[in-house]
């Protein structure tokens, strides 16, 4: 358990390891043991179990900041023009930083909607493990500006997990540490890890992956995290602690009611930790003190092994920065977005917007800005998306400061919506551009088959109207169509008489209403009847878009043999009564 294991001498902690390992063996067939992932055993009870080894936690059961929330409330999130409040940094989640929860929360919507992961809970975990990586200090694409390691588990003073990954992720060959802004230990990281920011890489130093690793790490259990008894397994499962949960539930709560957006690297970095002995008791009321307003806490003077500190071995080159600023990163010089030849964006319904959207990010000067996070959001009642399947994406601006972004599929909702561009860390106004949803169309129809519709009087005609729907040259699906039944080529008003379509009760309609070309762009109709008039007719199809078919009906009397002549009658019967004279 973190707060305790913070506290334990060494020869107490390997007697707890020897007490864990019997424990373990006398519990491997009891009730409410699962295993994870990795095959490791997992407690389901919502109290922090003594049995669970600290290697089975994604942090290790390592030490983690204990500052308390604020204790005036959180502002809601500003719009793009409306400037950050400069108050308590404390209360805001770094831009970069919140984008990957709630990208994180997007993925598990659809990778496990069961689990109902909230993406306040990643930001209560990510502001208790690691300050919400240092205050966002992360470069544009995601990755921490330095490693974030937690101390050395050693056994002195915390758990006892020598080196499971060689240093590959954290740099130690001779024991774990906890990695990157949400603090996975290597031997968890191994199978936890995921590629969040779709690099081709799985990195627990970057928000990205570490955030929908810690969302899929959450939900493995087919979890239900809007359940408190679930949301409770879940977190001891991360940091096996009583404190822990306690604390991460206070963050939680914060966060639900609230928060705003801050710059990358402005957020304040905690003080206190639960491996400090002099630090704050996470059930403390005492609120976190805040720093000055609109002047961001620079990271305290790490202690050894910090998590909260630089863990690079080298030693730190001196700043050319004045003391008490943070050098400007490209995000910090982006004054305004401009448009970057977006042509008119229209698409029928169900199909890919031919358009992309790409704007460009420029200083005041109009000089572009590249590696800054730009983000677009569609905005509006519409059931449009990126082709990735969500409703933003953040995209890296280019070597020449563009950014383009995924390209749009429409839905089956018809009309406009606004999809909205803004730079993820500044508050500048953003730019708004204006998509259309046209109905699904076709413009042309041409008959299945060449067949001759023919009926009798008070018949019905043999063969049934198919016909093929094509929008330039492609299939046209789900296409709306009407047929018609009309007096004449010029008229077209319903016709009184001739052919009819027979409605549910029987009775006798010349129009339909409500028909759908299918996946192949095929539309079928009902049989046709025809009542006691003769005569040729047409039925006229039309379709959204203008496509329009003229099929011709006739409608005539059964042709009957002609009877033979008198004059043929006689000769015959006097040829077959001559015939027995002869």
């Amino acid at each position: 358990m973190a707060a305790q294991f913070g506290r334990l001498r060494k020869g107490a902690v390997n007697t707890t390891v020897a007490a864990v390992v019997v424990a373990a063996l006398a519990a491997s067939q009891a009730p409410g043991v699962i295993t994870d992932d990795a095959g490791r055993r997992v407690t389901t009870g919502t109290q922090p179990s003594p049995d669970t080894p600290a290697e089975d936690s994604a942090t290790g059961n390592s030490p983690y900041y204990t500052d308390l929330p604020p204790l005036n409330s959180p502002n809601p999130s500003p719009s793009a023009d409306t400037p950050v409040d400069p108050g308590v940094t404390e209360a805001g989640i770094p831009a970069t930083v919140l984008d990957a929860y709630k990208r994180a929360q997007a993925a598990l919507q659809q990778a496990k909607p069961g689990c109902n992961l909230p993406w306040e809970l990643l930001a209560a975990i990510g502001k208790v493990e690691s300050g919400q990586a240092r205050g966002g200090r992360v470069h544009a694409d995601g990755t921490t500006i330095s490693p974030i390691l937690g101390p050395q588990l050693n056994g002195n003073g915390f758990a006892n997990i020598g080196d499971t990954d060689n240093g590959a992720y954290d740099g130690d060959s001779s024991y774990d540490r906890a990695v990157g802004p949400m603090q996975f230990i290597p031997s968890t990281w191994e199978w936890a890890g995921r590629d969040g920011n779709d690099d081709g890489k799985k990195d627990p130093n970057n928000i990205y992956d570490a955030a929908l690793a810690a969302g899929h790490y959450l939900c493995r259990f087919g979890w239900d995290l809007s359940t408190q008894g679930d949301l409770d397994r879940a977190i001891l499962s991360y940091n096996n602690s009583q404190d822990y949960l306690n604390l991460v539930m206070r963050w939680l709560e914060y966060y639900r009611k609230g928060t705003h957006e801050i710059p990358d690297g402005t957020g304040t970095v905690p003080s206190d930790r639960s491996d400090d002995t002099a630090g704050a008791n996470p059930t403390s009321t005492t609120p976190a003190t805040p720093s000055s307003p609109g002047t961001p806490t620079p990271p305290s003077s790490p202690k050894p092994g910090d998590n909260g500190g630089s863990p690079s071995p080298e030693p730190t080159p001196p700043s050319t920065t004045p003391p008490g600023t943070t050098p400007p990163t490209p995000t910090d010089t982006v004054h305004h977005l401009e448009d970057a030849g977006t042509a008119k964006l229209s698409a029928m319904a169900g199909d890919t917007f031919a358009e992309k959207i790409s704007a460009r990010a420029e200083t005041k000067a109009g000089k572009a800005v590249a590696k800054v996070r730009v983000r677009f959001t569609i905005i509006g009642a519409t059931d449009a998306t990126f082709s990735t399947g969500e409703k933003y994406a953040t995209v890296l601006t280019s070597g020449i400061g563009e950014a383009l972004a995924p390209a749009l599929k429409a839905g089956e909702n018809t009309g406009e919506f606004v999809v909205r561009v803004t730079v993820v860390g500044r508050t500048i106004a953003g730019l708004d551009y204006k998509a259309t949803v046209t109905e699904r169309a076709a413009d042309t129809l041409t008959r299945t088959g060449d067949t001759a519709l023919t009926c009798t009087p008070g018949g019905e005609f043999a063969d049934q109207v198919e016909v093929k729907a094509t929008y330039k040259d492609a299939v046209a699906d789900k296409v709306a169509a009407t047929a018609t039944l009309i007096k004449s080529a010029d008229d077209p008003a319903e016709n009184d008489k001739g052919p009819y379509f027979k409605d549910a009760d029987g009775k006798a309609v010349r129009t339909l209403t409500g028909l759908t070309t299918d996946a192949k762009g095929l539309l079928k109709l009902p049989k046709l009847y025809a009542d006691d008039t003769t005569g040729t007719f047409l039925l006229r199809i039309n379709t959204a878009g203008g496509a329009t078919l003229t099929v011709e009906l006739k409608v005539a009397a059964a042709e009957t043999s002609p009877s033979p002549t008198p004059a043929a009658s006689e000769s015959a019967s006097g040829s077959a009564s001559a015939s027995p004279s002869a």
